[in-house]
């Protein structure tokens, strides 16, 4: 990268800075050599793919060395909350899954509101397609899964095969950049999204214990207190806070799974601005070409320009990276780690629940999606994405077989009382879902050499830009 600042015209010239540019538009050797690599690397889509590998990575390599044991008993370590006579207790690990993916789900939930008011799934033409392709990529491997697994103790782990991990999918596309149409990367993310929505119905209907329905009763007036607060125009995030707070809570004691409030409280953010856009730039303009910029007026401005654009935006610009860069990497360190010695690989890789996993990843996602497509085609429900072959839908299936994130948040609630098949499970999840991503690789550099590359700027991102926080879960 080049060092000279001049060239960034995101940043002031030198002269413009009272007192010199900021730290990372400097030419000091850590702003030169570090910072503004690092700064480059997380704007690409595929870093958090890449971050989220390294921790996985980091999680099996820990859990398989000399220091194995301090693995399980530091992720098993209790952590209280004590508040007077309130006391909330559990493992790290419990507190990764159960409260810090609220984070990563409540992304979630942003993304699908988003496409839902202003993306892809508005349009139900558009959105035809990739939802039938999710639909059939979610059952066909599930049924392959309970063919193999059977009507056992295994058969509960159905679920863990219907998920795709978006940061993975859409990190593979990013690395094979122009080679695959925008049409064709709209395609596979919106079939994720919806794939992510099944996987949300799932884990509230399928895979929760013990209801407790008062807990559950306040969960859901805090929720329509939230809306109430919407129609009464109250704007303070920080109200919304306490409240999201309040409404996780009473869900993980209710015994639906507490992440899932992040996910309802993303539907319901506002994804319409307070303010029309043209309202707020008008004001700007003239309290900067009539006024003092003094501090009062500052935050006035800051207010009015942040309310032209829908929170919904906002939010998954804001939480993007926390999700990516952070949240999804300590899930992958605090659950990724089994051990892989002592046979336990080939053992998990001939019982049925590993197996289960590995076809309904490999061949069942694939398989569901090209015949979802094939009969969506068929009866003049959609038609195939611009320049998207055949060849190229069989490789975006592939892709989606990736699941990692997700099947294994799905396989820690499948078996809550055997470890055993747990740990089948992940491992299950962690080959098939890199035999996936190789494949699917190979089948979309084959089909794409048939076709000329998209002719698009060099520069554009990996995803389209129809979702501001694409592939932020």
């Amino acid at each position: 990268m080049d060092s000279n600042p001049h060239e960034h015209p995101e940043l002031p010239d030198d002269d413009v800075w009272r007192s010199g540019p900021t730290y990372l538009a400097s030419n000091k050797p850590l702003a030169r050599l570090v910072a503004r690599p690092v700064r480059e690397f997380l704007r690409i889509e595929a870093a958090g793919s890449i971050l989220l590998l390294l921790a996985a990575t980091a999680a099996l390599i820990w859990a398989n060395s000399p220091w194995a044991s301090s693995y399980d008993s530091f992720w098993h370590t209790e952590v209280a909350i004590d508040l007077g006579s309130f006391r909330l207790e559990e493992t790290l690990q419990h507190w990764v899954n159960d409260a810090l993916m609220v984070i990563f789900f409540f992304v979630v939930g942003l993304e699908i509101k988003y496409e839902i008011v202003s993306g892809d799934l508005r349009d139900p033409k558009t959105a035809a397609l990739p939802i039938v392709a999710a639909i059939g990529g979610m059952l066909v491997p599930a049924g392959i899964y309970l063919l193999i697994a059977g009507s056992g103790e295994a058969s509960a782990g159905w679920g863990i095969p219907m998920a795709t991990d978006i940061a993975f999918a859409v990190g593979v596309l990013g690395l094979l950049g122009r080679r695959i149409p925008s049409a064709a990367r709209l395609f596979l993310l919106t079939l994720a999204i919806v794939d992510d929505i099944g996987a949300i119905i799932v884990i509230a209907v399928f895979y929760t214990e013990d209801l407790h329905l008062e807990w559950l009763g306040l969960a859901v007036l805090l929720l329509a207190v939230m809306i109430a607060l919407r129609v009464l125009r109250v704007w303070s995030l920080w109200v919304y806070a306490v409240l999201g707070f309040l409404t996780w809570f009473a869900m993980l004691e209710s015994g639906v799974h507490a992440t899932l409030a992040g996910v309802a409280i993303g539907l319901i953010t506002p994804a319409v601005p307070l303010l029309r856009e043209d309202v707020a730039r008008g004001y700007a303009q003239r309290a900067l070409n009539d006024r003092h910029l003094d501090s009062e007026e500052l935050s006035r401005l800051r207010f009015l320009l942040g309310e032209s654009v829908p929170v919904v935006e906002r939010l998954q610009t804001a939480l993007h990276p926390l999700s990516s860069y952070v949240v999804l990497p300590i899930f992958a360190l605090a659950n990724a780690g089994v051990p892989l010695g002592g046979g336990a690989l080939g053992d998990a890789m001939t019982s049925a629940v590993g197996l289960g996993i590995a076809a309904g990843l490999v061949v069942g996602k694939p398989l569901g999606i090209v015949v979802a497509c094939f009969i969506a085609i068929r009866l003049g429900l959609g038609r195939l994405p611009d320049r998207t072959t055949w060849p190229m839908v069989a490789g975006l299936g592939s892709v989606a077989g990736i699941g990692f994130t997700v099947s294994i948040f799905i396989a820690g609630l499948s078996f809550p009382g055997s470890e055993v098949l747990t740990g089948e499970a992940k491992v299950g999840i962690l080959v098939a879902s890199l035999v996936a991503a190789v494949v699917g690789t190979v089948v979309l550099l084959a089909a794409a050499r048939e076709q000329d590359p998209e002719p698009e700027p060099a520069e554009e991102a990996a995803v389209p830009s129809g979702s501001p926080g694409a592939g932020g879960s």
